[in-house]
């Protein structure tokens, strides 16, 4: 029986078929993909740096501006203007009933419809505040972007500021070993034993409140945990073939750590600062909280939250939205946090 040229062909391409390599970042991210709550937390938290990054030239009023008649303005699609008359209209129906009485006295009627004109003739009554604005007419929405901005801003300084700091001393600890590891790491532990938060708390105290002063402050030891995590994995790795292979042929101490054993650990770098970065941001917002953080006109989420804890009962908008847009934040880099993790696990190429 004969057999065609295509199915000696398709028979032999069975067997001789080509297979493309995938590196470690790309099997990740096939497994992320998966992972939706994952995958939501990442579009989220894109959504998040794109908005808090371009808030300055996207058509929102300016956080720092203040309109003294538009104070305390609930929340509304209207225009400020229109609101003022039903938060008037509305306190003088609780007057009416205090009273007992069902019509406006001429007075009010006068006061009214002078509000009406004045809506109608200023051009600053037209402005539409969707969040509501604070005690100093300020608008929320873009007090609780420019707060964002901030808050983020820390974050990512922070952790920048501790991979660098945690990579470079984890990293030399680990490879070099000896009493260099044994300084390093106690000198770790000291650091550890130091009670965080009450040494930045005075460190601020003393120095005063600057934004810059609490950069200093909330990296001052956060790089201890990396130094740590980063000094186990280069441990594991110092031994393997392809440092002896660079050991070698010449490859001098800092080239072995730079190029072969920091790239091997970029995994569980990635994961520490995507689960590290809301941290320092609820560290922000603790100091912010106390009255230790950012200073006026500049707002963080915290400082937003402290101050609409004072106003909560009246004005509930004031707290309610800088706290949702914090706790939406948090809970998508948690989300995308704990997918990475699956994602750079050794152990789930084996359950996927």
């Amino acid at each position: 029986m004969a057999f065609s040229r295509k199915k000696i062909d398709a028979a032999l391409n069975e067997f001789n078929q080509s297979v493309k390599p995938i590196s470690l970042y790309q099997d990740a991210w096939k497994r992320l993909r998966k992972n939706k709550m994952a995958m939501l937390g990442m579009w989220i938290v894109l959504f998040y740096f794109v908005i808090s990054l371009f808030s300055p030239v996207l058509p929102f009023y300016p956080y720092e501006r203040q309109e003294m008649r538009h104070r305390y303005l609930p929340p509304s699609t209207l225009a400020a203007g229109q609101v003022m008359i039903r938060v008037r209209e509305a306190y003088l129906a609780k007057l009416m009933a205090v009273e007992g009485r069902s019509e406006y006295t001429s007075a009010e009627k006068a006061e009214l419809e002078a509000m009406r004109l004045e809506a109608e003739s200023d051009p600053v009554h037209k402005r539409v505040y969707i969040f509501g604005t604070d005690d100093l007419g300020r608008d929320v929405l873009a007090r609780t972007l420019s707060g964002g901005r901030i808050s983020i801003g820390i974050g990512i300084v922070g952790t920048i500021t501790a991979l660098i700091i945690g990579i470079f001393f984890g990293a030399t600890a680990g490879y070099i070993g000896g009493k260099v590891d044994n300084f390093i790491m106690r000198f770790v532990d000291v650091l550890y034993g130091l009670p965080y938060m009450l040494i930045v708390i005075i460190f601020m105290s003393i120095v005063g409140r600057n934004i810059v002063i609490l950069f200093i402050a909330i990296a001052m030891v956060s790089w201890l945990t990396v130094s740590r995590v980063v000094r186990g994995q280069i441990i594991s790795l110092k031994n393997s073939e392809f440092v002896e292979a660079a050991k070698s042929v010449g490859a001098s101490t800092p080239r072995i750590i730079a190029k072969h054993l920091i790239p091997n650990t970029l995994g569980i770098i990635i994961v520490y600062s995507t689960l590290s970065l809301p941290q320092f941001i609820m560290q922000e917002s603790f100091l912010s909280f106390l009255g230790l953080g950012v200073s006026a006109p500049l707002s963080s989420w915290g400082s937003l939250v402290e101050e609409g804890v004072r106003r909560m009962e009246l004005y509930p908008w004031l707290l309610i939205v800088p706290a949702i847009a914090m706790t939406v934040f948090l809970f998508a880099m948690n989300f995308l946090g704990d997918g990475l993790r699956d994602a750079f696990d050794p152990q789930g190429k084996n359950r996927t």
